[in-house]
């Protein structure tokens, strides 16, 4: 289970304000990527807190409106929409992303804990942990946040998208999402760069 080891060791160091970072949806063959930065107060603790992708949907969802309705828990977040993705790259993308999330805070972090390798030219000091959301509380605070929203987003996107069933894989290239993709041809949120995506618009003759 995470706890608070990395950040008492920031503490330590002569940090104050210590914000966990994680992202949702960097996979996908659709949507957005979604990264989440939270500050978590001093002496908070959560015996179900855990990174994300060990919980139900439905424990991610009951966390979420924790995390959100505890006016002691700092939290922001931000999308990197197709768009951007499609302009910057994945990488650069979700990095810009994080970044977004973590000067969205009311109170800035003085470091901040980023779930995975480092990110270069992070514009606040920080490290990365890689599996930190099973690591450290306020990253796996964020892999929450970050993972709700996009699943929000992405039942939204069904709704505006229908047939290709965003609202159960989310955007995973799952067997239905593929077939559904044979059969209608990528929507606007597709992620047209992808190998899977460009490799279907060739088949089908049809513009990047």
């Amino acid at each position: 289970m995470p706890d608070f080891s990395f950040e008492l060791a920031r503490m330590a160091d002569g940090y104050r304000r210590i914000a966990g970072i994680d992202e949702a949806g960097r996979g996908p063959l659709a949507g957005p990527v979604s990264a989440a930065a939270v500050v978590l107060p001093d002496g908070f603790s959560h015996d179900l807190l855990d990174d994300s992708k060990k919980l139900t949907e439905k424990r991610r969802e009951l966390l979420y409106e924790e995390l959100l309705q505890n006016d002691e828990v700092l939290w922001s977040h931000s999308f990197a929409e197709v768009g951007e993705i499609e302009e910057k790259n994945i990488l650069r993308a979700t990095h810009a992303a994080m970044a977004r999330a973590a000067e969205g805070l009311s109170a800035i972090p003085d470091y901040c804990l980023i779930d995975g390798l480092a990110v270069p030219g992070f514009p606040i000091p920080s490290e990365g942990i890689v599996k930190g959301d099973g690591k450290s509380m306020s990253i796996a605070a964020a892999s929450i946040i970050a993972k709700v929203a996009r699943d929000r987003q992405m039942r939204d996107y069904a709704k505006q998208y229908p047939g290709y069933g965003f609202e159960k894989h989310k955007g995973y290239g799952t067997k239905q999402h593929m077939q559904a993709l044979k059969e209608l041809g990528p929507c606007p949120i597709h992620r047209r760069t992808f190998a899977p995506i460009a490799q279907l618009l060739a088949q089908m003759d049809l513009p990047m």
